[in-house]
């Protein structure tokens, strides 16, 4: 778990089975990685996609915790804290 961050306890969502950025899928354009919203679930996708939809999602909605939803990635952040964490250790 990481230090530093107060928002761990908002976790609803470790994984989905969607895997396609639905915001994206809406406007009928592309995505480059999918990143997990992990209090409601919603899946977006990364800001080095052009939409940057995952942000834009913690603008709108601010819960805080994204993950990776790419193979072999396990990676969490936080918006609010700016902290990395990592579900493989122990989140």
């Amino acid at each position: 778990m990481t230090t530093g961050c107060a928002h761990w306890k908002e976790i609803k969502f470790k994984s989905t089975d969607v895997h396609v950025c639905q915001d994206c899928v809406k406007i009928g354009d592309t995505w480059v990685h999918l990143r997990l919203c992990m209090e409601c679930g919603h899946v977006g996708c990364c800001d080095s996609s052009k939409n940057k939809h995952a942000t834009k999602h913690f603008h709108k909605t601010k819960h805080p915790i994204i993950r990776s939803i790419e193979p072999g990635e396990a990676w969490t952040w936080c918006y609010v804290d700016e902290v990395e964490g990592d579900l493989g250790s122990g989140l």
